[in-house]
Formats: C-alpha cells, structure tokens, sequence
C-alpha cells in the first residue's frame, strides 16, 4: 500500500479491527443480491426478489441505529453479540421457508427480522475516530481505507454470492453471507483494546443524533443515493438474464465497485483544504448524472464501462458524507450518527429494489434502468435544497449540546465562529 495507507495501522490492534471489519460487512454486499438470485431462482418472480430484499434493508434501516445508540451507550461487545444472534436466527429461518416453499408471509416475516445484523461499518468507523481524534489527516486517509474495503466487499460479495447461488444452490449466497457476518462480529467484538469508550447517559440528552440539520440532509440526500444502489442491483442481474448470460451480473456488478474502489484509493492520498460541503454537492451531481447513459444501454459491454464511470464517483462522496458527519454529530452520538446514513441508503436500497423489480416485471429489464436515473436526479435536488444546512457553523461538542464539531482546516467545511478556539484537551 502507499505510505499513507501503511501509516494508518502503527497503532497496536488497527489492522485487525479492519480485517474483521471486511469480513463482518460482506454480508452487506451479498445478503440482498443474494436473496434476489436465491428467490429469481426458486421461483423466477422478481417482484418478491425485489420486496424481500426491501424488507431486508428497511428492518436494518428501522434497527440498525436503535442498535448503535445503545453501542454508543454500553459498547460494541455487550451490542453486538446479542444482535448478531437475532440476525443469524432470522437468515436461518429464511433459508429453510425459501426451501421448503413456506408461505410468502413467513418470508417477509424472517426477512424483517434479519435487520438486526449490526452495522459494521459504523463500528469500525467509530474505532477510528477514537484512534486519530486529534489527527484530522490520518483519520481523513482511514475513512478512505474503510470506502476501499466496503468497495471490496462490493466487488468481491456479489460475484461469490450470485455465483453459489447460481452454480451450487440457491441458498448457497445468503448462507456464506450469515457465516461471514458471524465470524466478522465475533472477532471484531472479541478486540477490547480498540474499542470506544461507552459514554454515560447524562451524555444522550438531546435526542437522537437526527436532530442534526445537516445530518438530516445527509440521510435524504442517502436515501435517493440508495435507490440507485438498489435498482442498479437488481435490473443488473434481470439484463443479464435478459442477454442469456445472469451469471455475468456479478462481474458487471464487481467492475462498478471497482471504479468506486479507485476512485477511493486516489482520493485518500489527497489532503483537501476547503469546505467539504462542496466536494460533497460535486460528488452527489456527479453520481446523478453518471446514471444517464445507463439508459442508453444495449449490450453487458456497454453497461459494465457506463458502470464504471458512475463508479467513480461513490468513494469520495461516502468519504466525505463521514467527514461532514462528524462536524455535526455529538462525539456520544457519532456511531449513531453515521449509522443513520447507512439507514437512508438501506431506505433507499429498499425503495430502489422495489421499483425495478416491478418496472422490471411491468415493461422488461431493458427499461428498467430509468428507476436508477430519477433517484440520481433527486439525490441531486436534495443535495441542492439542503446544501445550506451543511455549510452552517456547528458548536463545539463541548457546549450545551455537546458538539465539538469544528472543522480544522484540513478536511473540514464549516468556518468557526467568531471568538472560539480549538478545544485540543
């Protein structure tokens, strides 16, 4: 790796908590996919493809930060055991009544269940910025790292997910993701020496970290930006069988991961001055537009350059929205925080499956790609509308509401206001 990714891990148990942190987040890249293949091969109904796989991301959307708040509050370790179990049990579950044919019902029942899988990202994001708290260019360089693994995770899960599914059996994809979110949580939460000190509850007043403006905009902003991760998920895999070649959807998908990786690795060498908010609004426009030419589409060829080029732009956008995160999240708060950004793109990722896989079912796979380019056009018009907030100075955390969101000058975007110094203490 270049030195400053190498820099990153001098710390004693670094490498570690981010190795079990890619194991523990492939699930996110294989679960949904996984459940689409599964389901398009058991019954060759993609509108349930598509709902199951909504209802996956929107229990972990309606869990996933009731789960980090109490992180925040009691640990990682006491959390996330008992939650991985519930998850665990509940992928269990729906595996068996896919098999034997149960009720659509039980499906959706199991399905909304597996939204207690933890969100490791936020976790093992939380870990850093306990890490490099007063050193603003190391941290901005491992939030970099942890977008290249998640882009990891994204190349590599769907391949080996629709890949089981489609060559051994249907169940294959989901169950490898269950195994993986075991091993990646129990290793992580076994690491003691890294892991974030609970705050105590005289520290949660206030409310839940949403009441941030600018986090605010950043879940909207998230959950259009998920829609289009969803449906380009799932009329993928429906061109791919289209064109008489579905198990071609995992490459297609791993080469559009694979220009968000790129992207990342480039963008974490670079040390930006300036307002983050504007590199923010530049990389939202960009993933709106790059959704265009996908309706132009006419060959797997095509579409994996075209997914590519859109590619590009996710990393730095992810960087930057957990930068902006923590200028406006509470410390107390911030893996709460920055997991309910992972709820707008689990929203978005459920809304967005839905929608295609009724276009696709309704008029073909070939248009279906018109569902990624109008939540493109509304995460822009989002980021438009609520770019303001982002830009707004934000009160030190030491203050009445416990922010100490200031920017430094090296990542940041908000100015100080008038009169307040750094609190380095």
């Amino acid at each position: 790796m270049p030195s400053p990714y190498r820099e990153i891990f001098t710390p004693p148990g670094t490498l570690s908590f981010s190795a079990a942190g890619l194991i523990g987040r492939l699930p996110l890249a294989m679960m949904g996919i996984g459940v689409v293949t599964m389901i398009s091969e058991l019954t060759g109904r993609y509108g349930l493809a598509g709902a199951l796989s909504a209802t996956l991301a929107l229990s972990a959307a309606v869990i996933g930060p009731q789960i980090s708040r109490l992180v925040d509050r009691y640990g990682q370790a006491r959390v996330l055991r008992p939650a991985t179990f519930v998850s665990l049990a509940a992928v269990t579950a729906l595996l068996l009544a896919a098999k034997f044919e149960a009720p659509d019902w039980t499906l959706f029942l199991c399905a909304a269940l597996v939204g207690f899988v933890p969100s490791l990202g936020s976790m093992i994001r939380s870990r850093w910025a306990e890490v490099y708290r007063l050193d603003r260019r190391r941290l901005h360089t491992a939030y970099s790292f942890e977008s290249v693994v998640d882009e990891i995770c994204f190349i590599f899960g769907p391949i080996i997910s629709i890949g089981l599914s489609t060559v051994w059996f249907p169940e294959a994809g989901p169950l490898l993701a269950g195994v993986f979110l075991a091993i990646g949580t129990f290793w992580l939460t076994a690491q003691h020496a890294t892991e974030p000190v609970p705050h105590p509850r005289e520290d949660h007043t206030g409310g839940s970290a949403l009441r941030s403006p600018g986090l605010q905009v950043l879940m909207a902003t998230f959950v259009a930006t998920g829609a289009v991760f969803g449906s380009v998920d799932v009329v993928t895999v429906a061109f791919a069988e289209h064109e008489g070649a579905k198990e071609a959807a995992s490459l297609v998908l791993a080469v559009y991961a694979a220009g968000s990786c790129l992207a990342g690795v480039v963008f974490g060498l670079v040390h930006f001055k300036g307002p983050a908010a504007k590199r923010w609004l530049l990389g939202v426009c960009a993933m709106g537009v790059s959704m265009i030419p996908l309706l132009l589409v006419g060959n797997l060829l095509f579409l994996a350059v075209a997914l590519f080029v859109a590619g590009l732009s996710i990393a730095p956008t992810m960087i930057t929205t957990m930068a902006l995160v923590e200028q406006h999240v509470p410390r107390a708060k911030l893996t709460e925080g920055m997991t309910w950004t992972s709820t707008g793109l689990a929203v978005g990722i459920a809304l967005g499956s839905s929608a295609a896989g009724w276009v696709i079912d309704a008029a073909g796979a070939d248009r279906a790609y018109v569902v990624p380019a109008i939540a493109g056009g509304v995460a822009v018009l989002i980021g438009f509308l609520g770019y303001r907030r982002l830009t707004r100075p934000v009160p030190l955390r030491g203050g009445p509401d416990g922010y100490d969101g200031i920017d430094d000058g090296t990542d940041g975007g908000t100015e100080r206001p008038e009169g307040v110094r750094d609190n380095v203490a």
